[in-house]
């Protein structure tokens, strides 16, 4: 295996955990899967919906999310938003990534 394999292997396992990060903060305001999704590729945060989608029922299932339907359109869909539980959860969850992130940072500084 060479290293460049290695390192994309290593990276998916160091983004995995980000993803629940990531829409526990852009669901603050109520978006559906495929839009939410299209956000999170945007933003460099790469994710399928093979992954989003079991994700999203999870932390709803959870509580952290809640969901309704618009059938306003002529094709229903499944909208998110972050609960009142998710945002404490949330601002949790963004402490320990600042403390990780100042924890990386010290071990990996050049002497």
């Amino acid at each position: 295996m060479s290293s460049e394999d290695l390192i994309l292997g290593q990276a998916q396992e160091l983004r995995r955990g980000t993803v629940v990060l990531a829409c526990l903060a852009l669901l603050e305001e109520p978006q559906y899967g495929y839009a939410l999704l299209e956000t999170l590729n945007g933003a460099g945060v790469a994710v399928d919906g093979n992954t989003l989608y079991p994700l999203l029922r999870r932390l709803e299932k959870q509580g952290l999310l809640t969901s309704e339907w618009n059938t306003d359109d002529p094709r229903p869909r499944k909208f998110y938003r972050v609960s009142t539980e998710g945002a404490r959860v949330r601002a949790g969850l963004v402490r320990e990534w600042q403390d990780i992130v100042a924890s990386i940072a010290r071990v990996t500084k050049e002497n």
